[in-house]
């Protein structure tokens, strides 16, 4: 699959850009100088089909940068409702979260 078919659209939610962004307290034994880490997380509407090694490779090209992990999970549609006889389903999707390098950043705007 071409990386175009593997990342549907980046997820741009509130708890993903605080995944990208929120400094978070590091443990007192890390032997690091500052007190706090940015996450560098990104959260990515995948093809369900697509595994981690596919995802990881396609973010590598698609945006320039170097993945060090990839999470995946797959969310089951919700039920909707139409006009209270109709019922429907949203498609079954997978949410990849993405860690990148310190160093690295992706823009989504």
């Amino acid at each position: 699959m071409k990386p175009f078919e593997i990342i549907k659209t980046a997820r741009l939610t509130e708890k993903a850009t605080r995944l990208a962004t929120h400094p978070v307290p590091v443990r007192k034994t890390a032997k690091t100088t500052d007190k706090t880490r940015p996450l560098n997380q990104y959260v990515f509407m995948a093809d369900p089909r697509a595994n981690k090694f596919q995802i990881k490779k396609a973010i590598e090209e698609l945006f320039k940068v170097k993945v060090l992990k990839v999470n995946t999970m797959n969310v089951r549609g919700k039920l909707r409702r139409q006009r209270t006889t109709q019922a429907g389903k949203d498609p079954d999707w997978k949410k990849a979260i993405v860690t990148l390098r310190p160093e690295d950043k992706i823009i989504l705007t």
